[in-house]
């Protein structure tokens, strides 16, 4: 069985949700990313943020980004895949709530991501073909 630790990237890092949006961007250089968990004052899961979110959401909308804060951006409820799970489970969670980056958990901690890129390295070409068809043409159609 493959697992979400098994297609996972590791290295994965929180993004503090009192951290700025400028913060935020420098981290995602550094770590090569498009996308930060938001941890709350408690290392849990409150949110995901986005290099888009910071552009569309603050920057687009004329905000500052040194004084909008990471814990700002969070909205909804976040999604997460225990490092134990079935590959399924995993293609089921991102289809359903059509995401495209699922943090990995394992004990209550952060210990990877699974985004695109691991899915297409890990995934036969049909699985990958219907949760593409299922993520894109759901959200092209909003």
């Amino acid at each position: 069985m493959t697992t979400a630790g098994d297609i996972m990237h590791r290295g994965a890092q929180w993004i503090p949700a009192h951290e700025t949006l400028d913060r935020a961007a420098q981290l995602m250089r550094e770590l090569g990313v498009g996308a930060l968990p938001i941890s709350d004052e408690n290392e849990r899961l409150c949110g995901i943020l986005t290099d888009r979110d910071i552009v569309v959401g603050c920057v687009a909308m004329g905000h500052d980004p040194a004084r909008v804060t990471a814990g700002d951006m969070a909205q909804g409820t976040p999604r997460w895949i225990d490092a134990n799970a079935d590959v399924d489970d995993v293609l089921r969670e991102m289809q359903e709530h059509q995401i495209r980056r699922l943090p990995v958990i394992d004990n209550k901690r952060l210990v990877g991501m699974i985004s695109e890129s691991d899915l297409v390295r890990h995934l036969a070409d049909d699985q990958i073909a219907s949760w593409a068809e299922s993520v894109y043409a759901k959200s092209s159609a909003r």
